[in-house]
């Protein structure tokens, strides 16, 4: 009976850390929102991010909570930097600066998504 007690113990852990894994990432679709606003200033036609730009950096920056958060933000932030290339230039990685917000993610096409705690 112990032994039985044990296994589903084990078990139940199992499924909880699963659980929180599998609801820890932010979507791409959500990052995706988030920075839209943005894409203005990262290509070059707005002189400064727009309100509803930094409003979307700060709602990222408090739904990106754990490191699986982060890199997951960090993955679709890669791959929209490196759909839109060379157009984008520094002004996309300076947005957070720009609002205020650190939010620990470079917007590069480079980063190592990986190595983001």
């Amino acid at each position: 009976m112990a032994r039985l007690s044990a296994v589903v113990a084990v078990v139940l852990v199992a499924a909880l850390v699963a659980a929180e894994t599998a609801s820890a990432a932010v979507s791409c679709s959500q990052v995706t929102s988030a920075v839209a606003p943005c894409l203005g200033y990262a290509m070059g036609s707005s002189a400064s991010p727009s309100p509803a730009c930094c409003n979307g950096v700060r709602s990222l920056n408090s739904r990106a909570s754990s490191t699986a958060d982060r890199q997951a933000a960090c993955a679709c932030l890669k791959s929209m930097a490196g759909r839109l290339g060379g157009n984008m230039g520094n002004a996309a990685a300076s947005i957070p600066s720009k609002c205020g917000v650190n939010v620990g993610v470079p917007i590069s096409p480079n980063v190592d998504c990986a190595k983001i705690n």
